[in-house]
């Protein structure tokens, strides 16, 4: 059995003792789901760049792509260069760029891969003099380029519109229009404030109900463009509840990082869909149970990711928008990347004790593929912080 000294909060170190393998395996080349999956991937900084990260983003390009090249090996879809993949939060707009065209380019060379990418308006600084007209040509550049290079819209939420918007008419105007001129059906990405509190007050009202109504009314009106909504609100009633109201053909894509698997298996009424941050950590057991569900299986499916769920609240705890920081912690452990170093030095966003009771959460689901690995690599975190007596 593998073993590991870790720290409590009381600065004692007590002993923890490995879990056996998970017995599930992923599915093989080819399975297919019964519920549209899409992994909203991280990308790999490169540590040997000599840019100040919090100041200019450095990717490592090969180990960044071979991470999405893996993702769609176990069947997932990849949303590109969204909130997880640190969109805004140290990813600026003409990277993010360079990392959808090298994205979808792979993706042309890979059979079978879906990927969907984020168009939003970043690049555009909100003033006071920024105008709803600002952000329906920034949305607009956007929108072109990725759909330029043949790329499929994820139409990401606006801090400039939330900053500039006098009223929800203003929600209306700027999605009519995006979505009018976009060449396919888009999804459109509701992300609260926990994730962002740039975007508190979205659609027009602080009160989520009148926001939902809002949303729902931009959705029915321009239906026929609307592949479906992303709703990132961590709210589980809300969304079965605004799911059950979509127009027929439009998707629910859960968002919800706290109550995804049951939100997945769904009810007598439906189910949701899943674009997940979640899903990039967790993605061989997401894709070992989806692949369950679509084979009418749901105790090997509730098996399965039951046991993930407290990692994804603990990944996603307050303050929510760091939880990048445990999505690479837990792709460093697994071995898809050889160190811990992120986009804008946000490996620092989380506490020692914040990673010492993710990795025994990621055990106990059993998500570690080398044991000795993941151990090799907690202790290098524990002796940087002092704690490896």
């Amino acid at each position: 059995m593998t073993r590991i000294r870790l720290p409590r909060d009381d600065g004692t170190l007590h002993d923890y003792t490995l879990r056996a393998p998970s017995a599930w395996t992923p599915p093989a080349p080819g399975t297919r789901f019964n519920r549209f999956a899409y992994s909203a991937a991280h990308v790999v900084a490169d540590p040997f760049s000599s840019a100040d990260p919090w100041l200019q983003p450095a990717i490592d390009w090969d180990a960044t792509l071979a991470y999405r090249a893996y993702l769609w090996s176990l069947g997932l879809g990849v949303a590109e260069a969204m909130d997880t993949a640190q969109r805004g939060m140290g990813l600026d707009w003409p990277t993010s760029l360079e990392l959808i065209d090298r994205s979808l380019k792979l993706s042309r060379a890979t059979p079978g891969a879906q990927i969907a990418c984020g168009a939003g308006t970043d690049h555009l600084e909100a003033r006071p003099s920024t105008t709803v007209n600002d952000v329906i040509e920034a949305y607009s550049l956007q929108c072109e380029a990725i759909e330029s290079r043949g790329g499929r819209i994820i139409l990401m939420a606006s801090r400039a519109l939330a900053a500039c918007a006098r009223s929800s008419d203003d929600y209306a105007k700027v999605y009519a229009r995006i979505v009018s001129q976009t060449r396919g059906p888009v999804i459109i990405h509701w992300l609260g404030d926990m994730f962002d509190p740039a975007l508190a007050g979205y659609w027009g009202h602080a009160d989520l109900d009148r926001a939902t109504s809002v949303c729902l009314d931009i959705i029915a009106a321009n239906a026929g463009k609307v592949d479906g909504i992303k709703v990132s609100l961590l709210d589980k009633h809300r969304e079965i509840a605004m799911r059950r109201r979509l127009p027929a053909g439009v998707r629910m894509y859960t968002g919800d990082d706290f109550n995804f698997a049951e939100l997945i298996a769904g009810d007598e009424h439906g189910y949701s869909d899943a674009l997940l941050g979640i899903f990039d950590p967790i993605a061989a057991a997401a894709s070992a149970a989806l692949a369950a569900l679509a084979a009418g299986d749901h105790k090997q499916f509730d098996a399965i990711l039951a046991p993930t769920v407290p990692v994804s609240r603990h990944v996603f705890r307050a303050p929510t928008r760091f939880y990048k920081t445990g999505v690479l912690f837990l792709a460093w452990l697994n071995g898809h990347q050889d160190h811990f170093v992120m986009v804008g030095g946000q490996q620092s966003a989380r506490s020692l004790l914040h990673f010492v009771e993710l990795f025994e959460l990621a055990d106990a689901a059993g998500l570690f593929t080398d044991a000795e690995r993941a151990v090799r690599r907690m202790r290098t975190l524990l002796a940087w912080h002092g704690a490896d007596g």
